[in-house]
């Protein structure tokens, strides 16, 4: 997602600048025409490569914004205005960005500026998402409904992340440890054998020579070495935040044996979820298309979606605009045909998330059972090159002995 600077018009004749989080300034600007705002003027914030990664922007936390959606779900229910609500979730709440926020928006909503606009000033805070979902409950009269389908959005999308975090947590810590077992030995344990073997004028063996030729290049040169791979991480770093960069490593991402296909569902989950609950906050199907393309996070894929959605708006069904783009696994086109012909496709996409997230589950499942052991016995294998080739000297001596 990029962040937006944007001047636009309210229909009654207020113009303010916004911030915003989009796809692209096209969406965005299609996106706010049709919530009746004009758009003077969208510019891309600069130093993006530091808002995507988090340097810049300073977002209230999933868990914050559940509990708090949780409470406005509750007070809401029991027919308390929107005001009433606030105050009562204020008296509560401990000191924090969102609180501070919150008091704010209680003070517009005073004024006589509806929840959605109010939340529309803090876009650092409230995703774009969730501003047009609570727009469209607005709208429909059915403010509740919406803020539990979110709620439901925002556990399941948590849900999914931290058994994706659990899943590479383990293989992180095996590799960073035999990273570093193996830093040891060749910069600590390796010269002190090379130290011994320099005394003893013994003819070492070309594997060991080699072996202490790459360990003194490596102590003599280490901060340059360090100070190298930070260099080249900043700036890898920077150009994938670039469009061609991030084009190429999502590229990459989809071609990776049995990975890619592991990216794909997860995308497709993020989508079809994340259009799920915007379709049932009552948004039409093509603004809701366009706002749920950036949860692809994926721009191979999200350009083809963009074309489906251009096809979507020249009449075509959402299953068929899809399939001629191949943006979805054949099972899940045929789901979602079956969802237009009954006229429930809020439902079927709720059970392709499901389906495929169960098969993201397994796929994880099979990847940590499969690559610890594989972790574990590469690393095993270059520890046990290194301390044999160090032992070689010592079993030629013992067999000249013998």
């Amino acid at each position: 997602m990029n962040l937006f600077r944007c001047k636009i018009g309210h229909p009654d004749g207020r113009i303010t600048e916004k911030e915003i989080e989009a796809h692209n300034a096209e969406i965005l600007k299609k996106s706010l025409e049709e919530q009746g705002f004009f758009v003077f003027e969208i510019r891309k914030k600069s130093f993006q490569f530091l808002w995507d990664k988090g340097f810049a922007r300073q977002k209230v936390g999933n868990k914050d914004l559940i509990s708090f959606n949780q409470e406005l779900l509750v007070l809401t229910k029991a027919g308390l205005p929107i005001v009433k609500a606030l105050d009562s979730i204020l008296e509560k709440a401990e000191k924090g960005k969102l609180t501070d926020i919150l008091h704010s928006v209680r003070e517009d909503i005073k004024g006589g500026a509806a929840l959605s606009d109010s939340f529309e000033k803090y876009p650092k805070a409230f995703p774009h998402l969730y501003i047009a979902s609570i727009r469209a409950g607005e709208r429909t009269g059915d403010l509740p409904q919406t803020i539990r389908r979110y709620i439901e959005f925002l556990k399941r999308t948590e849900t999914l992340k931290r058994k994706l975090f659990s899943a590479l947590f383990y293989p992180s810590i095996l590799v960073t440890f035999a990273s570093l077992a193996i830093a040891l030995l060749l910069l600590y344990v390796v010269p002190t054998f090379s130290q011994i073997y320099a005394d003893s004028g013994a003819q070492l063996p070309l594997p060991t020579q080699y072996l202490i030729l790459f360990t003194n290049f490596l102590k003599s040169y280490f901060p340059l070495i360090v100070i190298l791979l930070f260099l080249a991480g900043f700036f890898s770093l920077r150009w994938m935040a670039t469009d061609t960069g991030r084009y190429w490593l999502d590229k990459l991402k989809l071609r990776i044996p049995f990975m890619g296909n592991l990216f794909l569902k997860y995308a497709v989950v993020s989508f079809t979820r994340t259009f799920a609950t915007v379709l049932g906050s009552g948004i039409p199907i093509v603004e809701s298309l366009k706002m749920s393309v950036g949860t692809l996070n994926n721009k191979i894929l999200e350009q083809k979606l963009l074309e489906a959605i251009v096809r979507v708006e020249e009449g075509a069904r959402l299953s068929s605009a899809l399939e001629s783009v191949e943006i979805m696994p054949p099972l899940a086109l045929r789901m979602l045909g079956v969802g237009e012909t009954t006229g429930s496709l809020e439902e079927m996409l709720v059970d392709i998330s499901e389906f495929f997230e169960q098969e993201v589950e397994a796929r994880l499942t099979l990847l940590t059972t499969a690559v610890e052991p594989a972790i574990m016995l590469f690393m095993g294998l270059i520890i046990g090159i290194i301390v044999l080739t160090m032992y070689l000297p010592i079993f030629k001596i013992a067999s000249t002995v013998g």
